[in-house]
């Protein structure tokens, strides 16, 4: 899913020319990526990177610093495979998770430049498909609504038409499951993190820009830029190469997990989270915004520029954001967040699926900035590594380093696991279908899907059509049931709660985590299964 992780509560928490002015920028871009290496700043990033790959048994890094629009500094550790021997390299892919957003909401703010696309049209205006489980919401829901994560749906709602991946969810089936959704919050009242809108997003891109997404994004963003080796859509993984694969931490060790096939297909979640990069070229994206140049100016106008990375939704600040960097605001743009850091201007935003971590992170008014992408369990990593880094340029006299940070951030999740503890299922049994005869059969939820709760080698299956991942054996714990994932990354597992047919209405079925910090993505807690027959 979207990072099978606990979140930390503290922190808010996937074959044109190009234009005539791209080959000169891009040779400038290429020319920046030479590392300083012998420079005590230099020996700070690698003190700073080694500590944080010892501490947390990275599988692979790849580190990008800019220092006043330049690029000083790049650095990879480990692998691309872990044991394989192929190491990472600055033309590494990984994938860029969420990143992707600002990606998409440039390739929109191409389309408003180009007279296409206007940020307060209606959704309705580009999908007459689309509806919301509000009907005012649907008939004034902007196009800018879509980026701002405020739109009324839960944290995470719908997630699992996007994850786990592989499924069977087209963006239409995600468009048409929407009004389903039941709302979180009153429209644009309050920021709660989404992925779906950004998929439909993408699918009004492709309606005003009159091409697919992941036609745009080549022909809109890639080529523009010179990003020669970001990847969406269908591809050859063989002939692009230097790949790297997603790992979990197990028994002391980084062990790949759902690794590429020869093809890598399209994934309906790329304008949300499906976009792949090298670090190039996500220092070349993040020049581009630091440094821009009177071409990449013609490529996306300042208006569009100001408008991406302006607050249009507030977040709340934690408290250990406060404590750590001294933030007063923090916010969401298009596709950006921000936080005034040490009393400096922050743009930022990260990334997160299955054992692939990122970040990229910019301090508009000092021309600095940094991007990391991580091929395994990171998201603590992440969090030090960024920090550190961060500091570096907020608070140069900062002394506390990455042992305080990573130190710190352990004693909070220790105490954030004391408040809300997952319970230990190690002692769950497999229920016997004789004992759940009375509820097993089909089900159906209206954005989800179809359901089989059947028996199946002596035990009871639960098996989602759509998503074959989700699936698993229901077990007994104490007097609750619940799903037991059959695939190790499916974590957490899902209470399963039966209510009994009543005034005529059929038997329904809902669901929880069993680990309440569980991701956000794993959005159990939003479906309502009704009973629809019996098992085959």
């Amino acid at each position: 899913m979207r990072g099978q992780h606990r979140r930390h509560p503290a922190w808010p928490s996937k074959a044109l020319l190009a234009l005539a002015f791209v080959l000169p920028c891009t040779a400038a871009l290429a020319a920046q990526t030479t590392p300083v290496s012998t420079t005590p700043e230099a020996r700070t990033y690698d003190h700073i990177l080694d500590t944080v790959v010892a501490r947390y048994h990275l599988p692979g890094i790849a580190l990008g610093v800019i220092e006043n629009g330049k690029v000083v500094y790049v650095a990879t550790r480990g692998e691309t495979i872990a044991g394989s021997g192929r190491k990472i390299t600055p033309r590494t892919l990984f994938k860029i998770a969420s990143n992707s957003k600002a990606m998409t909401t440039a390739l929109l703010g191409r389309l408003v430049d180009q007279g296409k696309l206007h940020w307060d049209d209606p959704v309705t205006k580009y999908l007459p498909g689309f509806q919301m489980y509000d009907p005012w919401v649907t008939k004034n829901m902007r196009v800018a609504d879509l980026l701002t994560h405020s739109s009324g749906l839960p944290e995470g709602g719908g997630d699992l038409m996007l994850w786990p991946e592989p499924n069977a969810f087209t963006r239409a089936d995600i468009i048409h499951g929407l009004r389903y959704i039941k709302p979180g919050y009153s429209f644009r009242s309050k920021y709660e993190y989404d992925n779906l809108l950004y998929v439909v997003a993408g699918e009004v891109a492709a309606a005003a820009g009159s091409a697919p997404y992941e036609t745009l994004m080549h022909r809109e963003v890639f080529q523009p830029l010179g990003l020669s080796r970001c990847q969406v859509g269908q591809w050859n993984r063989d002939a692009v190469g230097d790949v790297a694969q997603p790992h979990s931490f197990r028994d002391g060790r980084n062990v790949p997990e759902d690794e590429d096939g020869p093809v890598i297909p399209a994934i309906t979640s790329a304008p949300a989270g499906g976009i792949r990069c090298d670090l190039d070229d996500m220092l070349s994206w993040a020049r581009n915004w630091l440094v821009p140049t009177p071409a990449q100016l013609q490529w996306l106008s300042a208006e569009q520029r100001h408008v991406l990375q302006s607050p249009h939704m507030l977040i709340p600040v934690s408290e250990q954001r406060r404590d750590w960097d001294d933030s007063h605001i923090m916010a969401y743009g298009y596709g950006w967040r921000m936080t005034d850091v040490d009393g400096t201007w922050t743009v930022w935003h990260t990334g997160t699926l299955d054992g692939m971590y990122s970040e990229l992170m910019l301090l508009p008014d000092q021309k600095d900035g940094f991007v990391f992408l991580i091929n395994g369990e990171a998201e603590s990593a992440r969090t030090v590594l960024g920090e550190a880094l961060l500091k570096h340029f907020t608070k140069p006299d900062d002394t506390r380093g990455v042992t305080w940070y990573a130190d710190a951030l352990q004693r909070a999740d220790e105490q954030a696991t004391k408040r809300a503890a997952a319970p230990d299922t190690s002692a769950a049994t497999p229920v016997a279908p004789a004992v759940l005869a009375a509820w097993t059969g089909r089900y159906r939820d209206p954005w989800l899907g179809d359901l089989m709760l059947c028996p199946r080698n002596g035990r009871v299956h639960f098996a989602v059509a759509k998503s074959p991942r989700l699936n698993g054996d229901v077990m007994r714990l104490g007097n609750r049931d619940l799903v037991h994932w059959s695939n190790h990354g499916m974590d957490p597992d899902a209470w399963l709660d039966f209510h009994p047919a009543q005034g005529g209405q059929p038997a329904t079925l809902t669901m929880a985590k069993v680990d309440p910090l569980g991701d956000f993505s794993s959005d159990y807690e939003d479906l309502h299964f009704v009973r629809t027959g019996d098992c085959p």
